[in-house]
């Protein structure tokens, strides 16, 4: 169980908003968020409503403003609490739509796809365990997008702009 708190001005003041799961759209709770405490769990928080726009990864701990969470803005639209995995993770993925070309397998973080795979697009996947962030840049940098197990037939699915993807982590309950 997860436990996220969304407050209204920076360092924890104002009106908040405590949330245990999932939240397609958290404007109705507020008109602005300016800090964030996650008591417990990990949480995928998202600037646009439905889990669209930018992405930033939250593990428990205190963010007393959105440059903490390396936000852009103060926008935040929506949530999503994410299960923490023990034991296995595993992704196929490709260097083509649906499937396509050049398959590869990775069961651990990957700090730099171009130097294990020698490529740096990665246009589908399919994740059969574990949840996982791309990030956009090598060394777990740049923007991310949180990887959940399914098929993801092109970038667009997990809310990539593009195919680029510089490195990988899983995320797990340390």
């Amino acid at each position: 169980m997860g436990k996220i708190i969304f407050y209204e001005d920076k360092n924890f003041g104002g009106r908040h908003y405590e949330c245990m799961g999932d939240c397609a759209d958290l404007h109705s709770m507020f008109d602005r968020c300016r800090s964030i405490r996650v008591e417990s769990g990990s949480f995928m928080i998202y600037e646009k409503p439905n889990y669209n726009g930018n992405q930033y990864y939250l593990r428990r701990g205190d963010y007393p403003d959105f440059h903490h969470w390396m936000g852009i803005t103060d926008c935040v639209s929506s949530c999503r609490l994410i299960p923490q995995e023990a034991g296995l993770f595993s992704m196929r993925m490709y260097e083509r739509l649906e499937f396509g070309g050049q398959m590869m397998d990775l069961v651990d973080d990957c700090p730099s796809v171009m130097d294990r795979f020698h490529i740096n697009d990665i246009f589908s996947c399919n994740v059969t365990s574990g949840n996982w962030l791309f990030y956009e840049h090598p060394n777990y940098c740049g923007r991310m997008y949180l990887i959940r197990p399914g098929e993801y037939k092109r970038f667009s699915e997990w809310g990539g702009r593009n195919a680029r993807v510089g490195s990988i982590r899983r995320i797990m309950d340390y």
